[in-house]
């Protein structure tokens, strides 16, 4: 037994975090830790993602989400390889070798609420973050014109 001498009037209680699901949306979020895993049932492996999200009100938060990449049904395999696909491509490694190279680079991860289990999230998608090039600007008026661009 480890004797200390601590009263407990002396500190605030530590706020206590929300385990409720995330409100629909898109999120900013890095993955920060992957792991292959085998099935309970041995048949199969699934990659274990850790993400969390960085910006915005719900900084700090995390979701785990679980991709059966080796599976029985082809079905659910397939699937899953095309989420650790669009999650790649959202992180820019199209050429995944290595878990680890999705670690600590920020993406858009859509999320929704799961229909099947009720106070849990679904990934909807990945995006990018990486910001489209932007157009030129179009000019409002010809040269030495006088009327505005909504006049015309």
């Amino acid at each position: 037994m480890a004797e200390i001498n601590f009263n407990v009037s002396d500190y605030d209680v530590a706020p206590r975090s929300s385990f409720d699901p995330l409100p629909k949306g898109d999120y900013q979020a890095i993955v920060t830790d992957s792991q292959l895993k085998t099935t309970k049932a041995g048949d199969g492996e699934y990659i274990e993602l850790t993400m969390q999200i960085v910006d915005g009100e719900y900084s700090g938060r995390r979701h785990w989400e679980r991709l059966n990449v080796v599976n029985k049904s082809e079905k659910t395999q397939n699937i899953a390889r095309s989420h650790l696909n669009s999650l790649a491509q959202a992180c820019g490694v199209p050429n995944l070798k290595d878990t680890s190279e999705l670690h600590d680079i920020p993406f858009m991860l859509s999320m929704d609420l799961d229909r099947r289990e009720e106070g849990k999230n679904k990934v909807m998608g990945y995006g990018s973050l990486k910001a489209a090039p932007k157009p030129a600007p179009r000019p409002t008026a010809a040269v030495g014109s006088t009327k505005k661009a909504w006049e015309r």
